[in-house]
């Protein structure tokens, strides 16, 4: 997966860390008069808006995919793209000529495109550990921006770019698309009618039973022999074959945007979600998702505490982070959440969430559309003559008196155990149509913020073993309750 950074040609400023350029580029403008928001046109309801993908990666195929689906409601069009990767500029720029009939123009650097005047916003598909940064960037040129989960894998990142877009006029969306999908919503609104009485746990469980992010088509390719043969073969097949990444076609400098720096290694930058430096992996893809659906069902903001644990138990193809994981959270209501993915087993993927009075499940995984809700597990009215222990007189299953209903809504298609998938375009059209109206989108840069204390919190007690706080009032991580 291709990504992008800032350029800094300047040979005096060669040496000069990431934020104090950030922050003396901010300085030059104020100085000629001009601030970020003079960049940015103003919409009318019918103006077309333009827009811009920085990282043309895989996951950016689909935001270009979900901006032609959008241009039927919306007057949208990608007029842009910009990566670092020649190969993977050249393949979005191709999706985009074939989707808008137009020829966009292709960068390599983030600044040049984003001193453009007429493109009005742009969506962030890159590396996890690049997501804050560059929506900062973004943001501070005056753009509206669409910017992949997780928000940010380092807390001082995660504050500084949520402060920068809370001070500035721009219109950010998370793309933590579950926050504009009908059935999730009708939770919400079911637990908040007090239907369930209050909650007390939430579970989820997402698995599949493959290599995830490994042997990618964009690197070494894969073929259905290798994965059979994970242990005996892999560095073979990894350091063997040829990856279509060349050094000479990005700059991997740039790419590193601040980690520290190591020799290029194609098998890093493509599948970097393997790599701790880059990506803590399941906490930062799934767990940001799982969290942020949490965090809509019971309107919570910030944990108390996250305890994970896992390891490398079914892909041992030399990855750094997990491929079986468990997290347990609890929040200042006064519930648990408990997460888990486990990559050698796909068994039934589920999420269920328990109150004093009743129960609501989703069956299926990540998306999944099809939840019931039903009185088991709630409290029961007992005989009063019955002297024996409560447990002795609750049935294993609940009666057929408790029910159990599914969550239906009207005028949107039936639930299913899929669900949508990830180019729904729901999520992206929300966000042009706050473009337009400047209100807030459904994914505010305070939902992106909350969704990373967690997953940040999460990787951090995987790799140090012990059970972390979150201080709201000081917005700091601690071994201690605050």
């Amino acid at each position: 997966m291709g990504v992008t950074g800032v350029k800094m040609t300047d040979p005096e400023n060669a040496g000069i860390d990431r934020r104090t350029f950030v922050k003396q580029a901010a300085g030059a403008l104020l100085a000629t008069g001009m601030d970020a928001r003079s960049y940015a046109r103003v919409l009318g309801a019918n103006d077309r808006i333009r827009l811009g993908q920085l990282g043309c990666g895989d996951r950016s195929q689909g935001h270009v995919h979900m901006t032609q689906l959008a241009s039927k409601q919306v007057p949208v069009e990608t007029v842009a793209v910009c990566d670092l990767w020649t190969l993977a500029r050249e393949h979005r720029a191709a999706q985009v000529k074939k989707a808008f009939s137009l020829e966009p123009q292709t960068y390599k650097y983030a600044e040049d495109m984003l001193m453009r005047k007429d493109i009005d916003g742009v969506m962030i598909a890159t590396g996890d550990f690049q997501h804050a940064k560059l929506c900062l960037e973004v943001v501070r040129a005056g753009k509206d921006c669409y910017v992949e989960k997780p928000f940010a894998n380092v807390l001082s990142e995660a504050i500084e770019a949520r402060d920068a877009v809370k001070q500035s006029a721009q219109i950010v969306q998370m793309g933590t698309q579950h926050r504009s999908q009908p059935y999730p919503l009708a939770v919400r609104d079911i637990i908040r009618s007090g239907r369930i009485g209050k909650v007390v746990h939430i579970e989820q469980e997402w698995n599949v039973n493959e290599e995830r992010w490994r042997f990618t088509p964009g690197d070494t390719g894969q073929t259905p022999e290798m994965l059979m043969d994970i242990n005996l073969e892999w560095k073979r097949w990894l350091y063997g074959r040829k990856s279509l990444l060349r050094e000479e076609d990005t700059d991997w400098d740039r790419w590193l945007l601040g980690k520290p720096h190591r020799p290029f290694d194609p098998h890093v930058y493509l599948e970097f979600r393997l790599y701790k430096d880059f990506s803590s992996g399941i906490f930062d893809q799934w767990l940001s998702h799982g969290c942020d659906l949490v965090h809509l069902w019971t309107d919570e903001a910030y944990p108390e505490s996250v305890m994970a644990t896992g390891g490398i138990f079914s892909w041992p193809d030399g990855r750094e982070n997990p491929d079986t994981a468990v997290a347990a959270v609890t929040y200042p209501r006064g519930f648990l959440y408990t997460y888990k993915t486990i990559f050698g087993n796909s068994y039934r993927g589920f999420s269920r969430i328990q109150g004093r009075d009743g129960t609501i499940v989703n069956y299926g995984g990540e998306g999944a559309s099809l939840f019931t809700v039903t009185r088991e597990g709630g409290r029961k009215e007992l005989d009063p003559f019955d002297t024996g222990p409560v447990y002795s007189r609750l049935p294993l299953v609940g009666p057929p008196a408790d029910g159990e209903e599914i969550v239906r809504v009207p005028g949107v298609p039936a639930p299913n155990s899929l669900g949508p998938d990830d180019d729904d375009v729901s999520h992206l059209v929300n966000w042009l149509q706050s473009m337009q109206s400047r209100k807030q989108p459904t994914a505010t840069v305070d939902h992106g913020f909350s969704h990373s204390i967690v997953c940040i919190m999460a990787a951090e007690s995987y790799r140090s073993g012990r059970r972390l706080y979150w201080d709201h009032k000081n917005e700091k991580i601690t071994d201690h309750p605050a």
